[in-house]
């Protein structure tokens, strides 16, 4: 576990690469010219894609700590196998909802020590609000936090003025289930489909980005099922927010906590459930 000078350091360093990720995002989304591009693997790919990864590299190069982003993803598994502290990184999480104007996007950054998140900042700049945790600390959410290409936030103060999480509980017997709002598969479908069966009094909400582990550590929703392809760069940030408000998230198949910096990158299916439904 890192020592706490060491941990406020990073996580300062974290938000404000985040918050300031967040502004070079936003500058593109209001000028409306997203110099959409297709990358390798036929997804789209945006200027401010392109911005953030730029913005978050600069700044979390202070820490001489690796780095893996999704648009800086090429790094030999020979070479990050024997990392044991790195920063996870996806500059623009909801490429899609960016594009179609939604403002269910995030930029995600999250500190890994042996394989698990241990700093995970969610920041949404459409929303002003930033979410935040760190291992054995607690999870939080902070409104009213602008775009701002020359934020200087630390950790005390981020704590001070920010919310702990969960601050809501969903009432009841009535189930809400988050679902991504543009990327579905017809696994995770038939599996809402099977707790809707279970759960006659339910809601189902549709979110785009990392908002949907957010959700659940804020307390507004009870389970997220993502029964379809993610990558480590979508979760990590989100997963450890979701796990110290109290939520799990864990694979399908083998029911343990989704872990980083495999060989293969790609995350197996997985659902994030608040404590008190884990009997679902």
């Amino acid at each position: 576990m890192l020592k706490d000078k060491s941990m406020k350091m990073l996580f300062t360093t974290a938000v404000n690469a985040a918050i300031r990720a967040g502004a070079k995002i936003m500058e593109v989304y209001e000028s409306g010219d997203l110099h959409i591009k297709a990358k390798s693997d036929l997804t789209p790919l945006t200027l401010a894609d392109t911005l953030a990864h730029d913005e978050i590299k600069s700044n979390l190069a202070v820490t001489r700590i690796p780095v893996i982003s999704e648009e800086g993803r090429s790094i030999a598994y020979d070479e990050r196998s024997s990392w044991d502290l790195f920063w996870m990184v996806d500059p623009l999480d909801g490429t899609d909802e960016f594009i179609n104007r939604t403002s269910d996007f995030t930029v995600n950054i999250a500190l890994i020590q042996n394989g698990y998140p241990t700093i995970g900042i969610v920041y949404a700049p459409a929303y002003e609000r930033i979410y935040f945790a760190a291992k054995e600390r607690g999870s939080y959410r902070k409104t009213n936090v602008k775009p701002d290409i020359n934020a200087q936030f630390n950790y005390d103060e981020m704590i001070e003025n920010s919310i702990k999480l969960p601050v809501q509980n969903t009432n009841g017997n009535r189930l809400i289930v988050v679902t991504s709002r543009l990327h579905i598969s017809p696994e995770t479908s038939d599996y809402v489909n099977e707790l809707k069966t279970k759960f006659p009094d339910h809601t189902v909400i549709r979110r785009g980005s990392s908002l949907k582990m957010c959700m659940l550590a804020v307390g507004k929703a009870d389970i997220y099922p993502r029964l379809d392809t993610t990558w480590e760069w979508d979760t990590a940030a989100s997963q450890i927010i979701a796990e110290e408000a109290g939520c799990s998230v864990h694979s399908v198949e083998s029911d343990t906590r989704l872990n980083y910096n495999k060989e293969n990158m790609q995350n197996p299916w997985f659902i994030c459930k608040k404590a008190t439904k884990q009997d679902i």
